[in-house]
């Protein structure tokens, strides 16, 4: 029996490998691209994400489907893409929330955002808005503090437990010494349909989901962490003798980690290609988002640096996780 062939062939198919792999790469992407959104159809990343689809679609010559998998301020769908085949096929819409956020307030997070994740880029920022439902009959923070101290209890929605809505809902609630009770939905969708309706009496978040219900007047605007075109005549926080309020959101993509490096790049190249699409970015404007294209290395950093940043205020501010 000659023993050299077996070792020959398999010597040969390991030399393949790589140029197999290389061409795999070289293909992708071969069939759809799955984008799981880690929040429910409505909220403000669901939007961001489907306002940028069709010119990633475009920008990557197939096909984009979004994948709503909502629940615990986003860190189900989070850990479902973090368990996903990296082979570029499966990407996940990120956050501050469900990655500096969540890594300090879950004690039982499934992923590791520093380690469970190859980071692509960021879509862009976008400012906190502090909304009340109507019945409240306030224009302004001072207003909005005595009508909730004339009633002694009240409650404050969020995008989900864990996520910066959250967060800045605490922090409001121990500034100003209100009784608030936390009250978390699955993501931001459901929270507007109760805070419209009265059940609950106020809400930070995006102006990505607010706007509409300011503009047609279904709920107030009363300050913003910075001023944002999309509320023209809202007065920012500082402006209103409360200069800590300065936070916004970034959206961003990522892979699950061990994605091939030649393929994060062409996924960067494809996000910023439809970033600087003038028809995205003055869509994403008009929703309250300022466009970031920038690299995978930047989001990188930056994630990091969110990290330290939030756990120390989190620490500071003696918010705890319901």
């Amino acid at each position: 029996m000659n023993r050299a062939l077996p070792i020959a062939l398999l010597s040969a198919a390991v030399m393949a490998l790589p140029a197999t792999r290389a061409l795999a790469e070289s293909q992708w992407p071969d069939k759809p691209v799955t984008l799981i959104v880690p929040f429910p159809p409505g909220g403000g990343t669901d939007l961001v994400v489907r306002t940028l689809q069709p010119a990633l679609s475009r920008a990557l010559h197939q096909t984009v489907i979004i994948q709503n998998t909502g629940g615990a301020g986003g860190t189900v769908g989070s850990g479902q893409a973090a368990r996903a085949k990296p082979d570029g096929h499966t990407a996940l819409a990120v956050t501050t929330s469900t990655t500096a956020l969540a890594a300090k307030l879950y004690k039982n997070l499934p992923y590791n955002p520093e380690k469970d994740f190859d980071y692509i880029g960021f879509i862009g920022t976008s400012p906190y808005v502090l909304a009340v439902q109507p019945a409240l009959k306030a224009t302004t923070v001072p207003e909005v503090v005595d009508a909730l101290k004339a009633r002694r209890v009240g409650t404050y929605a969020s995008a989900g437990a864990g996520t910066v809505s959250h967060l800045l809902g605490e922090m409001f609630k121990k500034d100003k010494q209100l009784d608030l009770t936390h009250v978390p939905y699955r993501g931001a969708a459901p929270a507007y349909t109760d805070l419209i309706g009265g059940q609950v009496d106020i809400m930070f978040d995006n102006p990505v989901g607010l706007a509409p219900f300011v503009q047609s007047g279904k709920l107030i605007a009363v300050a913003t962490t910075r001023a944002t075109p999309i509320l023209p005549g809202v007065p920012t926080f500082a402006a209103q003798g409360m200069p800590a309020y300065t936070q916004s959101l970034w959206y961003g993509l990522a892979f699950p980690k061990g994605t091939p490096p030649a393929i994060v790049q062409k996924m960067n190249l494809a996000l910023n290609a439809a970033l600087r699409d003038p028809a995205i970015a003055a869509d994403l404007a008009a929703k309250g988002v300022d466009v970031r294209p920038d690299t995978p290395e930047a989001m990188t950093r930056t994630v990091s640096q969110d990290l330290a940043f939030w756990s120390d205020l989190i620490t500071t501010t003696g918010v705890q996780f319901d």
